[in-house]
């Protein structure tokens, strides 16, 4: 119930945020899959808060993309299309060419210094899931290198809906996924820290090839 002044209260939105960020990392740790069914009911009853903040933090997730809501089906995990990666690969790659572009041109040595730290952080995952945070704390490191507020909100906005493309990039090769991912990011870094911007430009895009054409080769092979 708002106050006098009308401002919301703020311990309503900080209750929201909350629960989104407890059903973001329940999705992102395998609890709930894509096409998982999420409940009001149940989510209030698990996190022991009332509906109203669960209905605002699934609001927020799916803006995110992490959650789809249909009337006929309720509120579900994104379960991501082939459009949707097709999607995520062509706008990921235009903004990782801005950010690799303005990288060699503003990284400071601490901001290479911890995108080196991300890589190194790999060798010691305990798991995919870990492994997958790694991995996009990498390009998280590498959009704040390239010192672009915009940009970097650009990269925020479908960060979550990347994440989720890596589970599935996961799913599908989990030995692959472990066995090049730290040495991937390491050339990635080493090129960036020697900004050689045409290089890195290419590696950049065989990462993000790598992953697509695996799951462009699974969905073809699903159709009838």
């Amino acid at each position: 119930m708002s106050n006098e002044s009308g401002v919301e209260p703020a311990r309503r939105r900080g209750m929201a945020n909350e629960v989104a960020d407890r059903v973001r990392d329940a999705i992102f740790t395998g609890v709930y899959a894509p096409g998982a069914q999420l409940r009001e009911v149940e989510l209030a009853t698990a996190l022991q808060v009332s509906r109203g903040p669960v209905r605002e933090a699934l609001l927020r997730l799916e803006r995110e993309g992490l959650v789809q809501s249909q009337w006929h089906r309720g509120t579900t995990v994104t379960t991501l299309s082939a459009q949707d990666a097709e999607e995520l690969n062509s706008l990921r790659g235009a903004l990782e060419q801005l950010a690799v572009e303005r990288l060699a041109e503003h990284a400071s040595e601490e901001d290479h210094a911890a995108i080196r730290r991300t890589v190194d952080r790999m060798s010691r995952a305990e798991d995919e899931h870990a492994i997958v945070r790694l991995d996009l704390a990498f390009h998280d490191a590498v959009y704040a290198a390239a010192h672009h507020s915009r940009l970097e909100r650009a990269w925020q906005a479908i960060r979550s809906q990347v994440h989720l493309f890596l589970l599935m990039r996961v799913e599908l090769n989990r030995s692959n996924y472990a066995q090049h991912i730290e040495t991937e990011h390491r050339e990635l870094a080493t090129v960036l820290e020697a900004r050689d911007t045409e290089r890195a430009l290419l590696l950049f895009a065989e990462h993000r090839r790598h992953a697509f054409d695996l799951l462009r080769t699974a969905d073809a092979e699903e159709q009838p």
